[in-house]
């Protein structure tokens, strides 16, 4: 059971990045074609940012490719601390493009140039549709799968709806505020350049706390003891500490039992317990537990 919902997880996410690829890039190809055309750089620094997205989605579909695999002699715990590691480098490509975005905005505020084309309005409403359903589609997904890259994934649309929403702001201040508004677009490119930091900065702080084991699964530890204490034997429980790792979670439980019961008794209740929970919470990758006795 826990291994065919594992195998779910993964093809979702899996296909969750595939879709992220192949839109990206043909939104990307799109944004630059009407940005150049149509006298747009915020335009233009849309579809920058779309392509950097193209890359790093094809990273994430690395890493959960990568992070699934299974436990061997040198990695005990698997491989999922990965998905984490190539979170951070998403979060790279996305300070990368924002900087990118914003030093060429601030040459093109600069330089005199013509106003936006009025179609360019049109591209933008339709890319920002686009992406909002991207978002939520791969955003949902992350939340399914529990994956840290693909919700990090999810954020790159949704800062690329942000990044076009400005841009459509400010090509409309240029175009009905007419001539001496032209740099309102190149002002909406360098606003969104610092929104995309603050996304990058939300992405980042989860992946970290995985890096560094932070707690953060109190409803997870909750459903752990609850469950625990059903089982035959089983008196209580004491520590419960969860780890992260990949898609799934790795959990140490010590549990109180009859001080007077024999070393195999209490064996069979470690095992007892840690098969319903991996039954019951198939996003546990591994359960160890520790017997405390406890007077009769």
């Amino acid at each position: 059971m826990k291994k065919n919902s594992m195998q779910t997880n993964t093809e979702k996410a899996i296909h969750a990045t595939y879709l992220s690829i192949i839109g990206n890039f043909m939104l990307a190809v799109a944004k630059g074609i009407t940005g150049v055309f149509g006298n747009s750089y915020a335009l233009v620094a849309d579809a920058i940012e779309s392509l950097t997205d193209v890359f790093s989605s094809a990273l994430v579909l690395f890493g959960i490719k990568y992070s699934t695999r299974p436990a061997d002699s040198n990695h005990p715990y698997g491989h999922g601390r990965a998905e984490s590691l190539v979170t951070f480098i998403v979060v790279g490509f996305l300070l990368i493009s924002a900087t990118v975005i914003a030093y060429q905005s601030i040459l093109n505020i600069q330089t005199p140039h013509e106003i936006p084309e009025k179609y360019t309005l049109l591209v933008l409403a339709v890319i920002i549709i686009i992406k909002e359903i991207f978002y939520r589609i791969i955003s949902k997904r992350g939340k399914e799968t529990n994956s840290s890259s693909l919700k990090a994934d999810a954020w790159h649309h949704r800062s690329d709806a942000i990044t076009s929403l400005m841009a459509f702001i400010g090509i409309s201040i240029a175009i009905f505020m007419g001539p001496g508004y032209e740099t309102a677009d190149d002002w909406a490119a360098l606003i969104a350049s610092l929104f995309i930091v603050y996304n990058a900065y939300l992405i980042f702080r989860p992946a970290l706390g995985e890096i560094l084991d932070e707690h953060v699964y109190d409803d997870l530890v909750e459903q752990i003891r609850i469950i625990s204490e059903r089982v035959d034997g089983v008196q209580g429980t004491e520590k419960c500490f969860v780890r992260k790792t990949g898609m799934t979670y790795l959990v140490d439980l010590h549990l109180l039992v009859n001080g007077n019961l024999s070393v195999t008794q209490g064996h069979e209740i470690s095992h007892a317990t840690k098969d319903r929970l991996m039954e019951q919470l198939p996003e546990l990758a591994n359960v160890l537990i520790h017997i405390e006795p406890i007077d009769a």
